[in-house]
């Protein structure tokens, strides 16, 4: 039995706010703010989780050709679920037109959330249960006014139709490394994170994504140049980078899928959004090796092979190329409104 990706789709939210433009609220030092020179894609104020998940979804089911009633079960990771306490997955699969029979569950870890949805329909592929499954990740991060985290915190969604037919790309194996590190937390009456900064780039980041890396390479039986694209977590520009170097990867691999200067740490959907951009642009029989890496901490590895369906399937709906390109600028008053940064409004 052979499971694989049958269509993806992405949604990136059409607003920007440069880092300067935060810094130049929060920081005194104006050559700082003069030196940022990336930025981020936030939500507008009709934009959450939720609508996210679901536009990002519609494409994928035009790519993979599928009707919705096809899908039987939904699973979306998230760390900004809307709801507390109802579900993010029966509203996408609602909004899609999906069965009522299908199998549904909200996932959170994370920025690995929406990687562990996709090995859980992968897993339900493989042993036969359904034929096709809606997994991914999408997310409007939060970070509070002024914290270190503002800077980055992005909002986006990746959706991938996981199947056994009509495979664009086959997922060859799937690894995960996890432990119990205190890197990043946010308890249910918090706003905003806090983050254990001694923490999160070693033993958190790098322990795990290097890890999990290793692991599916020995797993597999294969080496770093035995692939074409590499795809990392990307929470700053720096990181992914720095674990290319340690595992001996060359940053050209790395550069189709490292969006973070351009639109930010979209968190649950980082990495996935990182798949999409290498979709975009893969040729068949060419092999990706994906890496997450959510807070807590832990990494999921997936390595795939492209089949000779890609450029079929890739010309169905708009590509990330166009979603990055389309943006309009705010001010931080704009952006502070639309992401409830303002409690008590």
């Amino acid at each position: 039995m052979k499971a694989g990706i049958v269509g993806y789709g992405a949604y990136i939210p059409r607003l920007r706010i440069k880092a300067g433009e935060i810094a130049a609220v929060w920081s005194a030092d104006p050559e700082m703010v003069k030196n940022l020179k990336s930025e981020k894609a936030v939500p507008n104020m009709d934009e959450d989780c939720t609508t996210m998940a679901v536009e990002a979804s519609r494409s994928a089911l035009r790519k993979a050709g599928i009707k919705p009633a096809d899908i039987e079960a939904v699973y979306v990771g998230s760390e900004s679920h809307p709801y507390v306490v109802k579900s993010t997955s029966s509203i996408v699969g609602e909004a899609l037109g999906a069965t009522p029979h299908m199998m549904a569950a909200d996932l959170e870890f994370a920025c690995k959330a929406g990687t562990s949805a996709m090995q859980i329909v992968t897993s339900h592929v493989l042993s036969g249960q359904i034929n096709y499954g809606l997994a991914g990740g999408s997310d409007t991060a939060q970070g509070r006014p002024g914290d270190a985290l503002e800077y980055t915190a992005a909002a986006g969604a990746a959706m991938f139709i996981i199947g056994n037919k009509g495979i664009l790309a086959e997922i060859n194996d799937t690894f995960s490394f996890v432990t119990d590190t205190p890197d990043f937390w946010r308890r249910e009456t918090q706003d905003f994170p806090r983050h254990g900064g001694r923490f999160t780039g070693e033993p958190a980041y790098f322990r795990h994504v290097v890890g999990a890396t290793k692991g599916i390479l020995e797993k597999s039986g294969t080496t770093v140049k035995d692939y074409d694209y590499f795809v990392f977590h990307q929470p700053n520009a720096k990181f992914p980078l720095t674990a290319a170097k340690m595992l001996e990867i060359s940053a050209e691999k790395l550069s189709t899928g490292t969006l973070f200067p351009k639109i930010g740490n979209t968190y649950s959907a980082a990495s996935l959004l990182g798949l999409c951009s290498v979709l975009d642009t893969a040729s068949a029989g060419e092999r990706i090796l994906v890496t997450s890496f959510g807070s807590g901490a832990g990494s999921d590895s997936f390595t795939f092979t492209v089949t000779d369906l890609i450029e079929e399937k890739r010309q169905k709906a708009g590509m990330i190329a166009k979603m990055i390109d389309r943006k309009e600028y705010v001010g931080y008053s704009q952006y502070a409104r639309y992401n409830e940064k303002i409690k008590g409004v």
